[in-house]
């Protein structure tokens, strides 16, 4: 009888932190259907006229297209040059190889507005104009470290028997990363880069810093709230990045759920 109460106890104790966590989550999307511009509750109607005004505004046009086009590149920054970081350190047998391990991890732990400052002293030291460009490489230090986790994570867990066995059988280097290694890490690249086009997407500190007179959708957010002027479209804009953060963690977390292991096909291991 105490295991059941010790359990329903856990339970509720485990929603209630949920619903601290989620309720005011969930208050910014009812705002954004709010027919008032004053945000108290209850809300006197609902309405989608904020929808339509917030994608007329023109402001939000261009902070949108801008956040999408440096978390693109970022993300594809971070595939090419986490894979092989992750590969180098997984492959390599070297002195301080923990150490350079940790050095690539470094970045995702240190607070953003250390690497903001940092980055902005670095351009401004080197003379380099505030651009899109700068942003790009603002998000694509924490989002290497994304992806480097992943397939680092994945290749460790990884079967070396698959990769031996192609080679006994005839293949070549790239033979055995087309039709064994790739298979194996795919879903831990994909996962990889949707956590980093999330995180790039959202960023707001780095970008901060980086961006100069530009406008990423969480800087336009900043303002606005400063401003007070146009909290019914921030309530839009809000609940927009919310979702486009989520689903790629959702989808991130579902595909590193599977071992990978399933997708070579026993034809991979013949040479061709």
């Amino acid at each position: 009888m105490e295991g059941f109460w010790t359990k329903l106890a856990l339970r509720i104790w485990a929603a209630l932190i949920l619903l601290f966590l989620f309720i005011p989550i969930l208050l910014i999307f009812f705002y954004a259907f709010n027919t008032s511009n004053i945000e108290s509750w209850p809300i006197p109607g609902l309405t989608l006229s904020w929808f339509s005004a917030t994608w007329d505004d023109p402001s939000v046009r261009s902070a949108l297209l801008l956040s999408v086009q440096a978390g693109l590149v970022a993300t594809a920054l971070a595939l090419v040059l986490g894979s092989c970081a992750a590969f180098a350190i997984h492959r390599s047998a070297f002195f301080g190889r923990d150490a350079v391990s940790l050095l690539f991890i470094l970045p995702l732990a240190l607070p953003g507005i250390i690497t903001g400052i940092a980055l902005n002293a670095a351009f401004s030291f080197s003379g380099v104009t505030f651009s899109i460009w700068t942003i790009i490489v603002g998000h694509a230090t924490f989002c290497i470290v994304v992806v480097y986790n992943n397939v680092l994570a994945r290749l460790r867990r990884t079967q070396g028997s698959l990769i031996e066995a192609a080679a006994d059988l005839g293949a070549n280097g790239f033979q055995t990363f087309r039709d064994i290694t790739l298979p194996l890490i795919s879903t831990a690249v994909v996962a990889g880069a949707m956590l980093a086009f999330a995180l790039s997407f959202d960023e707001v500190i780095v970008t901060t810093f980086t961006a100069g007179a530009q406008s990423t959708l969480p800087i336009w957010i900043f303002g606005q709230i400063r401003h007070g002027i146009l909290l019914p479209e921030v309530n839009v804009v809000v609940s927009f990045v919310i979702l486009v953060t989520i689903i790629p963690v959702l989808i991130a977390a579902r595909l590193t759920g599977g071992g990978g292991a399933a997708r070579v096909p026993a034809a991979a291991l013949i040479s061709e």
